[in-house]
């Protein structure tokens, strides 16, 4: 019985760690610093202020991600309109093809002009959006 005892001390719960952090320490700071350093640690994208500290403390490359809601709203946006277009353009290819195949050539003709209007309305619209890309570019993503 003493026998069992001695080779299993504990009855349950947690293993022991090797190497324990025993040591603590404390700091006190002011409403300035704590603001300053509250915006470094949300900064640095971390989850665990006590290893923020360390990486501090220790002076290792502390990663700090600025996230921008606005341009990332604005990539998104524009990417879907950018995957509407193409479905415009696939949409486009397979009306000539119908065009061709089930009407007489000049009924073709026809339909397609009304359809080449409505491309010239859309390379007009896609020309303002990148100008208005390229002018956000400058406005907010370059600083």
């Amino acid at each position: 019985m003493e026998i069992q005892e001695k080779r299993n001390p504990h009855k349950g719960g947690r293993h022991p760690k090797k190497d324990p952090a025993i040591h603590r320490y404390s700091i006190s700071l002011n409403e300035v610093e704590n603001a300053r350093f509250l915006t470094l640690f949300e900064t640095s994208g971390m989850h665990v202020m006590a290893h923020f500290i360390k990486v501090c403390v220790f002076q290792k490359v502390i990663k700090t991600v600025k996230i921008d809601k606005a341009a990332m709203d604005y990539y998104m946006r524009l990417t879907t309109l950018y995957a509407q277009f193409r479905a415009v353009g696939v949409n486009y290819n397979q009306l000539v093809k119908i065009f061709y195949r089930n009407f007489s050539e000049k009924q073709a003709s026809a339909h397609l002009y009304k359809l080449e209007k409505q491309t010239i309305e859309l390379a007009v619209l896609s020309k303002k959006i990148i100008e208005l890309t390229q002018e956000f570019e400058i406005n907010y993503l370059k600083k």
